[in-house]
């Protein structure tokens, strides 16, 4: 149907175009305890399509996009085709180009049934106890199979694998009974990390239900040992993103530090054309760009701007893509050395969110480990505050790091001064 959909791009009339087909076969299971309860085999395939048309003599570029079923007579996308043409007219964007280099891909096939048997494997090495042990799980087993296709010659097709998992874990006493709830996603199964992270969870849990309230702290030393840290990076990693630059929202300038008088360590953040085990390997991006290794910050200064190539063109920058994978690198300290002192360790939030524009920081915690020297003591409520771009001057990070599907990162970020607003 891909190819039947090109032919009638190609006299469609239309100045520019775009289609992408994305095959995903899939394995799924679903666990009770560890009583498998269902389990099906799924197989889908979407066929999206945008067309663009250049307008006002070309000063403006219109664009509209549609899936057409894998199933569409010809007469059914024909139809679908002309009315995008028509949609098109009604968007006024400026003109921009597609991409145009052509890239050679080596595939290899995945093993969607080992993948699915390693997380089951895993699944069932979990230390459990009588007090706390998993309520269920959902495993999603996949591989991925894109073709993408434009009318700047671009035809390439990727394989790529992706897996996830959706864990709930139940913690209980005398009193009450609590349950948690995680979900990871990466290529293939990474053992040794899902079950880390597990048995983590099983501790939070079991924490939880001793918890003491948080005290009002004002400000203090916090230190981010989860995957909430992520929050923290992807926020100086979109200042570099061109439709945010573009647009105003982001004042970071290519070779031009954005912070002065740095105590702690500097950011650098690296975009990768391929990360192990990650499931955004893939060596184009989703409109058909070649990935690669490439500095986006590098010690607190700008390098590059990624994105889609309609903003990357405003911004005149050519050899950029949409960027999957991504690496932040590591401080001058190691994990140890950060765990000194009196510090507030927050493990659970409600929720922990970055903004990506102003940069504040906002998070409701429901389990923190308020650490004074030898003493821990596990803490609900309060939440955690502050401005990113005012605390970075002060951010130290650990030598050591440590992945979560696409980013890699350091394992623990500490923050001086943060806003602690307790509930004692």
């Amino acid at each position: 149907m891909t190819d039947k959909i090109i032919e009638l791009l190609k006299n469609s009339g239309a100045d520019a175009w775009e289609v992408s087909d994305k095959v995903t076969q899939a394995w799924e299971f679903y666990f009770i305890k560890h009583e498998l309860d269902q389990n099906r085999v799924r197989d889908v395939e979407h066929i999206s399509v945008t067309v663009y048309r250049k307008l006002e003599d070309g000063k403006f570029l219109g664009s509209a996009s549609q899936e057409i079923n894998p199933t569409a007579s010809v007469e059914e996308a024909q139809k679908i085709i002309n009315d995008l043409y028509e949609r098109a007219s009604y968007v006024k964007n400026p003109y921009f180009e597609l991409n145009k280099e052509q890239v050679t891909v080596n595939n290899k096939d995945y093993d969607v049934e080992q993948t699915a048997r390693d997380y089951i494997e895993a699944l069932q090495q979990i230390p459990e106890t009588s007090t706390e042990d998993i309520n269920s799980y959902e495993i999603f087993a996949e591989k991925t199979t894109r073709r993408f296709v434009n009318s700047e010659g671009i035809d390439v097709t990727v394989v790529c694998p992706g897996s996830k998992v959706e864990v709930v874990v139940n913690a209980r006493n005398d009193q009450h009974e609590i349950e948690l709830y995680r979900m990871y996603e990466s290529g293939s199964c990474d053992k040794a990390h899902l079950i880390e992270e597990l048995t983590n969870t099983l501790k939070f849990g079991k924490d939880r239900l001793v918890t003491k309230p948080t005290p009002n702290l004002k400000k203090a030393t916090v230190l981010f040992s989860t995957e909430d840290a992520s929050e923290l990076f992807k926020f100086f990693a979109m200042r570099m993103h061109a439709s945010l630059k573009y647009r105003g929202y982001s004042d970071c300038e290519i070779g031009k530090s954005f912070a002065e008088d740095v105590q702690g360590d500097k950011i650098t953040i690296k975009a990768l054309k391929e990360l192990p085990n990650s499931s955004k390997n893939y060596p184009v991006d989703s409109e058909g760009a070649k990935t690669k290794d490439m500095y986006l910050i590098k010690d607190n200064v700008p390098e590059n701007y990624w994105g889609d190539c309609q903003f990357r063109y405003y911004l005149g920058v050519k050899d950029s893509y949409i960027v999957g994978n991504f690496q932040a690198e590591g401080g001058s300290s190691t994990e140890a050395e950060l765990r000194q002192g009196t510090y507030l360790e927050p493990v659970e939030f409600s929720d922990f969110s970055v903004d990506i524009i102003t940069g504040d920081i906002a998070g409701e915690i429901r389990l923190a480990y308020l650490h004074e020297g030898d003493k821990v003591t596990p803490v609900s409520g309060g939440s955690v505050s502050g401005s990113l771009p005012e605390l970075i001057n002060n951010m130290k990070l650990s030598k050591e790091l440590k992945q979560y599907n696409n980013v890699l990162m350091p394992s623990v970020i500490k923050l001086e001064n943060v806003t602690i607003a307790g509930n004692e």
